[in-house]
C-alpha cells in the first residue's frame, strides 16, 4: 500500500509538473474522518447499536440472574452438608441435587456466551454493513461533487500513513470541500426538522 501510494504520489506529482506548462490541475480537499463523524445517518446508527448493545446486556443480564441463583442454591447445600447434621439419605440426596444443579448451571453458562457470542458477532456484522453503506453514500457525494466542479483530484486530508504522517503534508491552492459536503448530505435532516416545525 505504501509502494502503490508513493507511485501514484510520485507519478501525479511527474504529471502535475508537466501539466503546468499546458494548463494549472484543479485539486481539492475533503476531511472524510469529520464527513463520517458529523453524518447524521452515522450518530442515527451509533444510536441503534447503543440500544442493541443494552438489549444484550439485558438478556445477558438475565440470563445470569439465573446462574447466580443456581450457584446459591449449590452453595446452601454446601452448607448443609459441612455442617454435619444431616442423615446419611439426605447426604446422597443433597450429593444429587447438588450434581444436577452443577450440570445445569454449565449448561446455562454455556448457553449463555454462546447467546453472548452470536448477538455480538452479528451486531458487529450488522454495524459493518451500515458503516459501510454510509462510507459509500459520503463517496458518491464526493464523486458527484469532483464531476460538478470539474476537479482533477480530491484528496482526503483526513487520511494518514501507517507511521500517522498525513498524506496531504502541504496543498497550494486548494479547495476544502468539506463543510460544503456537510451541509449537502445533511440536508434530508434540516428539511425533516422544517416539516417538524
Amino acid at each position: 500500500m505504501k509502494h502503490s501510494l508513493f507511485s501514484i504520489l510520485t507519478g501525479l506529482l511527474l504529471f502535475s509538473s508537466a501539466a503546468s506548462a499546458q494548463q494549472r490541475l484543479k485539486i481539492a480537499t475533503v476531511d472524510m474522518e469529520r464527513l463520517f463523524n458529523e453524518y447524521h445517518k452515522t450518530a442515527e446508527v451509533q444510536r441503534d447499536i447503543n440500544i442493541e448493545r443494552a438489549r444484550i446486556q439485558k438478556d445477558n443480564n438475565n440470563k445470569l440472574s439465573g446462574i447466580r441463583e443456581i450457584d446459591a442454591k449449590l452453595q446452601e447445600i454446601r452448607d448443609k452438608l459441612a455442617g454435619g447434621e444431616v442423615g446419611e439419605k439426605q447426604r446422597r440426596s443433597l450429593n444429587d441435587q447438588s450434581r444436577e444443579l452443577q450440570q445445569d448451571g454449565k449448561s446455562k453458562e454455556r448457553e449463555r456466551t454462546e447467546f453472548l457470542e452470536r448477538r455480538n458477532r452479528a451486531l458487529t456484522e450488522k454495524m459493518r454493513k451500515k458503516m459501510r453503506g454510509i462510507l459509500v453514500t459520503i463517496q458518491r457525494s464526493v464523486s458527484e461533487r469532483a464531476k460538478e466542479g470539474n476537479y482533477d483530484f480530491i484528496l482526503d486530508s483526513s487520511g494518514k500513513s501507517n507511521q500517522g504522517i498525513p498524506f496531504v503534508i502541504h496543498a497550494r491552492e486548494t479547495t476544502d470541500l468539506t463543510d460544503s459536503l456537510l451541509k449537502e448530505i445533511n440536508e434530508d435532516t434540516e428539511e425533516d426538522a422544517d416539516k417538524g416545525e
